[in-house]
């Protein structure tokens, strides 16, 4: 059922073995604390994504509450997820900087204008998976070439933290990424899995402790595009945010070339759903096949609703299907409460504020860590799928394409459309991929009849 749980035994008390269904409930209290844990999950990769994509995180924030609620509308409560903000996004969208110029409001209106597109071509995908099957998407997007676009979205983010993050802040990059290094390995359950947040909040705090010792740093300040003497943390803003209030939010604008330079995002969107869907069915020990492209497409609607009025892309999160196998609590009441929770979090502009005032060396050594799993997560994909690298298929298209966007290439088709990295590596790793399976089937064919 989509609203209406029943309460699993007495509410309070789980049996070994047992879990509580996304039909089910525990006590109301209860349910509100494990739906407070759910936005903890969250919380870290969804407000630092938008920082790196520069959109609002408040916004982020608050969508990311609407989504999830849409989401579990959706697929009428058969799949308990949380939907945040996506990183798949990120390199298209510094793509679309490069392209417009930066971080102007008009340049925002153009970002979140090509990801509403994407949103919109991503629940078209989920309505055919829907219509025709999950396995339409295994024969367009088979794991060798999904692994390969996970990794070089991942990979060829590594620019991003060379030259815009680290340079701000060299050393507080390195503590911050050696401090989320130890948290994550450290610490196991749950700390370990929010160990991107605790790394960022220590880094966050260990900043505005060097300027009351050291003073201001004099290092490139992202602000001005130059290097200049400037606090670490500024927290002006802060002061002047209001307790209350509506996050900001803008219009999109839709440009071609921009929309170009996102859509690759949605490649890895489809595998990053269609994995965590079936990683709930197994919890779960339901069959959630026949909910897959509900799934997908509730991801592409939250997605156009987040971006329509300024919001970041979403997805389904592995931290919040952790929080789950850790718990054994799989109600969508929880999610509901979480996405409640979210909404409430979005309406304090002060917190968002805050929160874009995180130092850019602290995004750095968080960053460096992010990217880096997103890439090697494009490797456990062809590992666990047993890709075979000896044949020349696999071999040399996703070589080259993943070449193409740890670059960042850039191949010039007008004064108006530039392919560039992460776009232009994903276009090589799916047309390269299947053009040399075609050649390769019909010279098989050719030495059998011949």
């Amino acid at each position: 059922m989509v609203l209406g749980w029943t309460k699993h035994g007495d509410g309070k008390h789980l049996a070994p073995g047992e879990v509580v269904r996304p039909d089910e409930r525990l006590t109301w209290p209860r349910m509100v604390g494990f739906g407070a844990q759910h936005v903890i999950a969250m919380f870290g990769a969804t407000f630092v994504f938008p920082l790196v994509m520069g959109l609002d995180p408040n916004t982020a924030i608050m969508m990311s509450g609407i989504a999830t609620i849409l989401f579990l509308l959706i697929v009428k409560g058969k799949v308990p997820s949380y939907l945040g903000t996506s990183a798949s996004f990120v390199g298209g969208v510094l793509a679309v900087r490069a392209m417009f110029g930066g971080d102007t409001a008009g340049v925002d209106a153009i970002v979140t204008g090509a990801i509403l597109v994407a949103g919109l071509v991503l629940a078209l995908a989920g309505l055919a998976i829907h219509v025709l099957g999950v396995q339409i998407i295994h024969k367009i997007f088979p794991p060798v070439v999904t692994g390969a676009v996970v990794m070089l979205i991942g990979f060829g983010l590594a620019f991003v933290v060379a030259d815009v993050y680290w340079p701000q802040d060299q050393w507080m990059a390195l503590v911050t990424m050696v401090i989320t290094f130890v948290v994550v390995v450290a610490f196991k359950g749950f700390t370990g899995r929010i160990g991107i947040l605790i790394g960022l909040v220590a880094g966050f705090a260990l900043s505005w402790v060097a300027d009351r010792i050291f003073g201001n740093i004099t290092a490139f300040n992202a602000a001005t595009s130059k290097i200049d003497t400037h606090p670490r943390v500024n927290l002006g803003a802060v002061a002047d945010a209001p307790w209350i209030g509506l996050p900001p939010m803008h219009l999109p604008d839709f440009r071609t070339s921009a929309v170009l330079l996102v859509l690759p995002a949605v490649i890895a969107l489809i595998a990053e759903n269609i994995g965590h869907v079936k990683a709930v069915g197994e919890m779960t020990r339901t069959d959630v096949d026949p909910y897959m492209g509900r799934a997908v497409a509730a991801d592409g609607v939250g997605t156009m609703i987040t971006s329509a009025v300024g919001g970041s892309p979403t997805t389904t999160y592995a931290e919040n299907i952790g929080v789950m196998a850790a718990t054994r609590v799989y109600s969508t009441a929880a999610y509901y409460i979480a996405g409640i929770i979210a909404i409430l979090f979005g309406l304090c502009p002060k917190f968002g504020a805050l929160v874009a005032a995180t130092p850019g060396g602290v995004l750095g050594g968080v960053t460096v860590i992010l990217y880096g799993m997103i890439g090697l997560l494009g490797a456990k994909i062809w590992i666990e799928n047993r890709v075979d690298f000896s044949d020349p298929v696999n071999m040399v298209p996703i070589g080259a394409g993943i070449i193409l966007a740890i670059g960042p290439v850039k191949h010039v088709i007008s004064s108006d459309f530039i392919l560039d990295g992460i776009a232009l590596g994903t276009v090589v790793v799916v047309a390269g991929y299947h053009l040399l399976r075609a050649i390769a089937g019909r010279t098989h064919v050719r030495e059998r009849t011949g």
